[in-house]
């Protein structure tokens, strides 16, 4: 099982002027620990399980450029970008630009967009949840298509681009990865089928995994897709406790996902401003779970 750090929260100690050296340590000090992939939220305001709305965010795309040169050998992805948030052209041209610029480690996160607050906060259009996965799918057909060889028009129900022209390309072959946030079984796995590389669903329990991989399995045998293909990954928090005491704890429960057929855990890290948890992490979680 494979490790990804998930960045939600930006309110540490030292305030804003501390954001970019923190950020910067987090990232390296995770690289070193051994962990495969650093995730940060694509929203504008705090969502609300994680904390109040009016606690410090940072722009994805943004950070994620920073993120790449702080790192080296590490991918990089939103969790997730809501398809509302910007044009599908020019999502992946940004996608592309980290990919070029990170050395062909960007990751595309995407799903159907969720927090109306603040797409009403910041003028956002939220359209009814069926356009929203209409969007979502010419959004993923527009994403191969300009990471294809096509310069040629798009001709959509919710977007038109009279040329798909994206130079330079993407340096992942034969394009960066696209990962689908999201556990619906009827709409969101069958979208994961068919396009994606990766599924990310919340991780309640073994059970409810295995239940969620069983229903993506059904999905990519009516679409001839080969299950195998598709990176299984879930999201979930980890809480090593003050000292570390709970690693065991943690490991186990995340060793349960595996069987359940995770083969990746995206976890945000509790006080991992801290760094003494991606100690703990390096010493005894990681190397435990890379065995299983």
């Amino acid at each position: 099982m494979k490790l990804g750090l998930q960045i939600p929260v930006f309110t540490w100690p030292g305030g804003p002027s501390q954001l970019g050296p923190t950020l910067a340590n987090i990232a390296r000090t995770a690289e070193d620990a051994g962990y495969d992939s650093i995730w940060v939220m694509d929203h504008l305001f705090q969502i609300p399980p994680v904390g109040a709305v009016d606690m410090d965010m940072l722009e994805a795309y943004t950070t994620l450029g920073f993120l790449a040169a702080s790192t080296k050998r590490v991918t990089l992805g939103t969790m997730v970008t809501g398809v509302t948030y910007r044009h599908p052209g020019i999502l992946v041209k940004q996608v592309t630009t980290l990919d070029v610029l990170s050395g062909g480690r960007a990751w595309l996160g995407i799903g159907a967009a969720w927090f109306e607050r603040e797409h009403l906060g910041l003028g956002v259009p939220f359209p009814p949840l069926s356009e929203r996965f209409e969007r979502l799918e010419e959004a993923l057909q527009i994403a191969d298509q300009m990471w294809g060889e096509s310069y040629g028009p798009f001709e959509g129900k919710h977007y038109q681009l009279a040329e798909t022209l994206n130079v330079p390309q993407a340096l992942r072959r034969p394009r960066p990865r696209i990962l689908i946030g999201g556990s619906g079984e009827k709409k969101t796995l069958r979208l994961v089928a068919q396009y994606a590389d990766a599924c990310n669903i919340f991780a309640e329990s073994a059970d409810v995994i295995r239940r969620k991989l069983d229903v993506l399995r059904q999905h990519c045998d009516d679409l001839g897709r080969d299950y195998n293909s598709i990176e299984k990954t879930v999201i979930s928090r980890i809480d090593l406790g003050p000292n570390g005491e709970h690693a065991g704890r943690e490991t186990e429960r995340l060793a349960s996902y595996a069987e359940a057929g995770a083969q990746t855990v995206i976890g945000m890290l509790m006080n991992c401003w801290e760094i003494r948890p991606f100690e703990v992490m390096a010493r005894d979680v990681i190397p435990a779970l890379a065995k299983v």
